[in-house]
């Protein structure tokens, strides 16, 4: 096995090469006080300083493709053309030390906590939540251009990837999981016809953005009658053959149910659809220490680290995880006196 530091070692997807692997999840920020989806100078701030601290690739937070598809009022969007400048600016500061940048495009579907009617593939209500209105063919053809146009303004924002969020109980993963998808038109019924929507957005994504493309899943929905692992090996395999790069593999939330969590618990999710779907995968939820992602790298379970939680408690958590591994990287020229001591 090669003494080379996999957490540091580039990546290259299509057109796009991380200098290390190391990836910020996203992770919604609240931080859109005027209600209008804009970058604020918080945003700006907050991802800047993980790029300074020498995260290979940020995806920024959830980005809403429609103002009715947020999961808050104060998240960014993406459904206007007046987004593009913040977000614009937003990426050319993480390009000036180095990072690339993602977005996650998302709809919230029932899960959407905003004052107008909430949409959904049928109408029944998230626990606490108002009732949302089960989605005409109609609607769900606006949905999929509206993630089309988010991806027009994704590339002309300057991203160099884009993330799709299938996961964590929202409008795609509603569709995806028997759980909230009762349905029984072409976007219901067995799990071909529940992907329809997903593959619809691949497509209207990549018509518009020809970069990578990552989509987060939620690979449990550990409940019983629920999607398990084994049905996203096959989904995996799907978006594989429609030209997704990554899947990005997180679990849970499209009903509340138990999760064991601990150290690592979704990895194993990430190493299956790895091997079994011959896909690359991000591990992601509760990856604490560099050593830890350092043998899910070198063992093959994953290709790249997403990390969350730790990287809001520390954004120069690179630099930590050199100095766990006995390695050195570059870091900002600003912070030589402090680094390299």
């Amino acid at each position: 096995m090669s003494k080379e530091k996999a957490l540091f070692t580039p990546m290259t997807i299509k057109n796009m090469t991380i200098k290390n692997r190391i990836v910020m999840s996203p992770m919604c920020m609240y931080s859109v006080f005027k209600e209008d989806g804009m970058v604020t100078d918080f945003h700006l701030t907050h991802y800047t300083s993980r790029a300074v601290g020498q995260v290979g690739l940020v995806i920024v937070e959830s980005t809403a493709v429609t103002a009715q598809g947020r999961i808050s009022v104060n998240d960014l969007g993406i459904w206007s053309d007046d987004h593009i400048e913040g977000l614009k600016k937003l990426v050319e500061l993480n390009h000036q030390h180095g990072s690339k940048m993602g977005v996650q495009l998302n709809h919230a579907g029932r899960k959407a906590d905003v004052p107008e009617s909430i949409l959904a593939p049928s109408a029944i209500a998230f626990p606490d939540m108002k009732t949302p209105e089960a989605m005409t063919v109609d609607q769900i053809k606006e949905v999929v251009e509206a993630f089309k146009q988010g991806a027009r303004r994704a590339k002309l924002a300057g991203f160099d990837l884009i993330e799709i969020h299938g996961a964590h109980g929202y409008l795609i993963n509603q569709f995806l999981s028997p759980l909230s998808n009762q349905r029984d038109d072409e976007y219901g019924g067995d799990l071909d016809r529940r992907y329809r929507i997903l593959s619809e957005v691949i497509e209207a994504v990549k018509s518009e953005f020809d970069g990578p493309l990552f989509v987060r899943i939620s690979a449990n929905d550990y409940t019983e009658g629920g999607n398990t692992p084994d049905d996203y090996v096959y989904l995996a395999k799907k978006m594989k053959a429609q030209g997704v790069d990554l899947i990005d593999c997180s679990s849970g939330a499209v009903v509340p149910a138990p999760i064991d969590a601990f150290p690592g618990y979704q990895v194993p999710y990430a190493d299956q659809i790895r091997k079994e779907a011959g896909i690359a995968t991000g591990a992601v939820g509760l990856i604490l220490n560099a050593t830890q992602a350092e043998e899910i790298l070198k063992n093959g379970r994953a290709d790249l680290i997403i990390l969350a939680r730790e990287l809001l408690r520390d954004p120069y958590w690179p630099y930590r995880a050199a100095k766990e591994l006995r390695t050195t990287i570059e870091g900002p020229v600003q912070y030589k006196r402090g680094w390299d001591a």
